[in-house]
Parts: C-alpha cells; sequence; structure tokens
C-alpha cells in the first residue's frame, strides 16, 4: 500500500484498517516513511478526525513500536493514573503512598517537568538521595515488596509516539483529539497497566480550556482504554486555580507530607481521595467509591500513608528523616510577602500566570536542558472565595535572590480581588466511565 494512498483515504473522510494503521505507524517510526508524509496524515487526521476503531488501533500501534513493560511478576491489579496537567499538580506524591497503604500495588513510571514546575521525578529527587536508577528486576521486587516504587520512564516506549509528538508540535496539529489521546494512552498501556485513572483538567491551568474539550478528551481516553482491555475511568477536575497552595518542587513535597498526615489543602485531600478510591476499586481492594474512600481517610488517621511514604523513600535511596524534618528538604534563602492591595474577595487566581511565575523563579524548565532550582516556588495563602483584608498576605515568594519585583507584579496581576463575596468554581465536575 502506498502512503499518499492512505493520506488521501484519510482526507476524503475514510476510515483506516488495523493493517494500513500498522504499516503507516511501523513505517514512519523505521524511517520508510518520511515526516513530510507523515505530517500531511496527521493534517487529515486533524480536519476528518477518526473512528473509534482507528483511535485504538492508532494506539495499539504505538504502543508496539518499542518496549512493553511486564508487570505479571507483580501481585494484584496494577492500576496507573494519569493527570493531563496544570499547576500545583501534587496528586502522585500523595496518591501513590496513599493507596499502597490499603493494598493496591503501585508500579509508576513519571517523567521530568517541561513547564510551570518539575515532573514527579524532579520533586521526588528533592528528598536528598533518592533516585529512580533501578532496573526492572529490582522495580517489581520493590512493588511486591512494599507495595510501591516509581522508575523513569524508559526511552524504549512508544518510540513512534516520541517521533509524531515532535512532528505536531512544529505542524500546527497538537490539538487534536484522536492524537492527543493515542499519545496519552499508547505510553499507559506500554507501561504495564492492568487499570487506568485519568485526572481530565479543565480551565485556565489546564491544557484543556474548555469544559466541552476536556469532556471529549475524556471520552476518547476511556473508550481507548476499555476497547483495548485496560478499565478505564476519567475524573473531570478544576485547573482555572492552582491546585492546593504549594507551586515548586522542595515546596509541593512538603504539602504532600502534609496531605497524608491529614492536615494537607482541602482541594488537594479531595481530589486524591477521589482518585484513590477509584483506583482501590479498579484494584478489587473495595467494592465501592464510598468503601475505598473510607479505606483512604483510615489509611491518613492511623499513620499508614505517612509511613508507607517513608519505606518508598528509604527504598528508593531517600532520606526519609524529612517527611518529620521538613527543614532537611532544599530551602530558598529569601522569603518575601506578596500583600493584598485592598480588601475584599479573592475572585480569580490566574493558573497558568501563577505557574509561569513559578518558573521565572527557576522551579520549572524552559526547555528541556534547562536547570531547575528545586527550592524555589511560591506558596498562596489564599484560595478563591477567601476574603482578604488589606496588607494581608496573599503569597510567599520562595526565592535563591532578592531581585523578584518582576516575579512579584505577575502574582499580583494574577489575584483578582473584588468587593462582592465569590463562589468558587467546583472542583470536580464529573466522572467518564
Amino acid at each position: 500500500m502506498r502512503t499518499v494512498d492512505l493520506i488521501t483515504k484519510k482526507r476524503d473522510g475514510g476510515e483506516l484498517s488495523k493493517s494500513e494503521i500498522d504499516a503507516l505507524v511501523q513505517g514512519y517510526t523505521q524511517g520508510s516513511i518520511p515526516d513530510y508524509q507523515m505530517s500531511a496524515m496527521a493534517m487529515a487526521i486533524f480536519f476528518r478526525g477518526m473512528t473509534p476503531d482507528e483511535r485504538a488501533n492508532l494506539t495499539m500501534a504505538m504502543v508496539h513500536s518499542g518496549e512493553v513493560i511486564d508487570l505479571s511478576g507483580i501481585s494484584g491489579v496494577k492500576v496507573d493514573k494519569h493527570s493531563t496537567g496544570g499547576v500545583g499538580d501534587t496528586t502522585t506524591l500523595v496518591l501513590a503512598p496513599l493507596v499502597a497503604a490499603v493494598g493496591v500495588p503501585v508500579a509508576k513510571m513519571s517523567g521530568r517537568g517541561l513547564g510551570h514546575t518539575g515532573g514527579t521525578i524532579d520533586k521526588l529527587e528533592s528528598v536528598p538521595g533518592f533516585h529512580v536508577e533501578i532496573d526492572n528486576e529490582q522495580f517489581i521486587s520493590l512493588v511486591n515488596r512494599n507495595g510501591l516504587a516509581i522508575i523513569g520512564q524508559s526511552d524504549k516506549l512508544t518510540p513512534a509516539d516520541k517521533k509524531l509528538y515532535g512532528l505536531r508540535d512544529v505542524t500546527g496539529t497538537v490539538n487534536s483529539i484522536p492524537l492527543i489521546a493515542s499519545s496519552i494512552m499508547s505510553k499507559k498501556i506500554a507501561s504495564g497497566a492492568d487499570a487506568i485513572v485519568l485526572d481530565v483538567k479543565t480551565g485556565d491551568g489546564a491544557f484543556m480550556k474548555e469544559m466541552d474539550e476536556a469532556k471529549e478528551l475524556a471520552a476518547c481516553m476511556v473508550d481507548i482504554g476499555n476497547r483495548v482491555g485496560r478499565r478505564t475511568i476519567a475524573v473531570l477536575s478544576d485547573m482555572s486555580q492552582p491546585l492546593g497552595n504549594a507551586i515548586g518542587n522542595a515546596l509541593e513535597v512538603r504539602e504532600a507530607i502534609d496531605t497524608l498526615r491529614g492536615v494537607g489543602p482541602k482541594d488537594l485531600t479531595e481530589l486524591c481521595l477521589t482518585l484513590g478510591s477509584h483506583m482501590t476499586v479498579l484494584a478489587g481492594i473495595a467494592a465501592t467509591q464510598a468503601e475505598a474512600a473510607e479505606l483512604l481517610k483510615e489509611a491518613i488517621a492511623s499513620g499508614k500513608a505517612i509511613e508507607k511514604f517513608k519505606t518508598f523513600l528509604t527504598a528508593q535511596g531517600g532520606d526519609a528523616s524529612v517527611v518529620d524534618e521538613p527543614s532537611r528538604l532544599p530551602t530558598a534563602s529569601f522569603q518575601i510577602e506578596v500583600k493584598a492591595e485592598r480588601s475584599g474577595y479573592v475572585a480569580s487566581i490566574a493558573a497558568e500566570s501563577m505557574g509561569l511565575a513559578a518558573m521565572m523563579l527557576g522551579a520549572g524548565r524552559a526547555t528541556k536542558e534547562s536547570a531547575i532550582d528545586l527550592a524555589v516556588g511560591i506558596v498562596l495563602h489564599k484560595k478563591v472565595g477567601d476574603p482578604v483584608t488589606a496588607g494581608e498576605s496573599l503569597a510567599t515568594i520562595h526565592a535563591n535572590s532578592e531581585e523578584v519585583a518582576e516575579v512579584r507584579s505577575k502574582i499580583v496581576a494574577s489575584i483578582v480581588i473584588q468587593d462582592a463575596p465569590v463562589t468558587p468554581q467546583p472542583l470536580l465536575s464529573g466522572e467518564i466511565v
């Protein structure tokens, strides 16, 4: 079959067969199909979309373009969680030890960040000594022994997706629901998950700004997962303001510790209990979400969750004493208060702008080669709907330089205060199963 015929077929609204999609992905991965032809196909998909069968077949073709992790040596149902990303998204740091504490095996591959703050691995490396450089045999052994291990994403997973994503990024085809969904799901499936819980975010700080788009993406990913034999569920959550209070690597680790102790921010706690209850049900540990939520709350109250976090850190070389002594985490040289210029109520906090302010301090990467300052970031003291008095602290800047005027101005511009009381957006907007 000629590639140009497949491009024409999709351009004209036709449906590609499994064998045609397999040949397309294999040829592009191996280099026999050039970038210009795959660019044309991506644009055809952008405008014509894909059927449910096409999306599932594209996903599995990308899965089989590289290594597929075999987690059959781990007892129990392996449930993975994926977030579409946001600002202050500390959920993995809380969820992994929390669900492991009630018997859900967590064998997670995570990545480094590009953008506002570091990824899960960057955040964990705020803990002195912690590392993810372990082989698959050690990885499986740690999960069987402790119920939890996290390693870095293998470069051998889904090479077709990596190559196609780089192409989409420069051809105006990033915002294609079928291509986004197959990209995300291919990595989750190749990572060995039996079941998948998706946290699909919407709002200012999310990739999907509009609820309709977020719902469409969530439904598409859930359909792919279920169609290829992975039980999948999606939760829709708000990212119109930062999640929790902390934005920055070591600062988010501190917040995760607080949350595992039961004294974390209300929104972060609520989201982790919701996602965690789905993971617990999918793993067969609880029959209902209500039963699962009670198990998770008990794990926090009894101290099992925080002890599991300590065990996890120690097993991967980390200094677990930071849990009881958070001051041992990287700490910025300067803490600078950003005070309210007027009284009223917090009407909005622009999540994306706050994330960029944190990146300006060094908390994130502008490029893959950028170095991250693990100590810096921003801690919010107010959330949407909270009352504010003039002169009261809205946020604290954690910086390693006193020259933060530009960052301060960005934070002030990101937080809108008005006279009338405000009702914040609900954190959770529904589920798709």
